[in-house]
């Protein structure tokens, strides 16, 4: 199960991360987000491109060194985590803010939040 967790998750977060990198314009079709200046643009592919690509090369790694995978099931726990938080507190807050991509969004980050938490006890549980 961790391995497939895993393979889900690098096959989502790095070509997405890939893609936004390099056209962080996209982003104003898919949700709305749109830079006014470079030092925007850059951003963008800073957040959206590198950290997401990150969070998917982490995968791969812990696919390559399973021993890695505790760790990295942690961390997605904790990062998916935090933009599940973060996109609560958004909709709370953001009149409007409950789109298709936002609810769409929602389901995908609590599902990973939970997965991998669970998947990470599980494999902690394991090495103790």
């Amino acid at each position: 199960m961790v391995r497939i967790f895993l393979a889900l998750a690098a096959l989502v977060w790095t070509p997405y991360g890939l893609y936004l990198m390099f056209a962080p314009g996209a982003l104003e079709g898919l949700a709305g987000v749109a830079a006014t200046s470079a030092a925007a643009t850059t951003e963008l592919r800073a957040m959206y491109g590198g950290l997401q690509t990150a969070v998917g090369v982490l995968c791969v790694a812990a696919l390559v060194r399973e021993r890695f995978a505790p760790a990295v099931l942690a961390v997605s726990a904790v990062l998916t985590g935090g933009l599940l938080t973060g996109r609560l507190v958004g909709a709370a807050m953001d009149a409007g803010a409950l789109d298709d991509y936002n609810i769409g969004a929602l389901c995908f980050e609590a599902t990973a939040t939970i997965c991998a938490a669970l998947l990470a006890r599980r494999a902690a549980d394991a090495i103790d």
